[in-house]
């Protein structure tokens, strides 16, 4: 008799919908037919999870890249109102 699959299922939330629901009908056919495609779901799921964090990682470097422009562009801001009022002071003393 094969043994049962070892693994849990990752979080619910990580994982989409329909790939839940693949999951859910292989686990639910009989151990026979479930133990060949077990291997494969494995890889599904783990590599979707792996999407996911890397998408999640790719939206947390894009708000920090977001958040970096805006101090770098109000940066640019200043020295360029401290730049214009140098040169207005100099224009002024000549």
């Amino acid at each position: 008799m094969p043994k049962l699959h070892p693994k849990s299922p990752p979080p619910r939330e990580e994982i989409p919908a329909d790939v839940r629901q693949l999951a859910d009908l292989i686990r639910s056919l009989p151990e026979s037919h479930q133990e060949p495609m077990l291997p494969v779901l494995d890889r599904v799921l783990e590599s979707t999870k792996r999407r996911r964090r890397i998408l999640t990682l790719v939206q947390e470097a894009l708000g920090q890249l977001r958040l970096d422009m805006k101090y770098l562009m109000f940066d640019l801001e200043a020295t360029r109102r401290e730049r214009d009022e140098y040169q207005a002071k100099l224009e002024s003393d000549d």
